[in-house]
């Protein structure tokens, strides 16, 4: 899935690598709701910070919040 934000600049590979976990297309839509936003932070940030170690471990910490949140909207499992 492309986004908007993407442009010709060139991401370091770890970053780039890291843009693909964030999508939401496979999510049912009550999560997708829940992991949408920090998809758009993720690109925000992988396309407006400089490229480089700290940028890529931003990337890695949204994604474990964004985890963390969807697995917070799960249904608990007596339901």
């Amino acid at each position: 899935m492309t986004h908007p934000m993407e442009t010709t600049q060139t991401l370091h590979p770890s970053t780039a690598a890291l843009l693909r976990f964030p999508d939401t297309s496979h999510l049912p839509p009550e999560l997708a709701r829940v992991s949408r936003p920090f998809y758009e932070l993720a690109y925000h940030m992988a396309y407006t910070l400089p490229s480089g170690p700290e940028t890529t471990t931003c990337l890695r910490k949204l994604l474990e919040a964004k985890d963390c949140a969807v697995r917070a909207a799960l249904p608990p499992l007596d339901a």
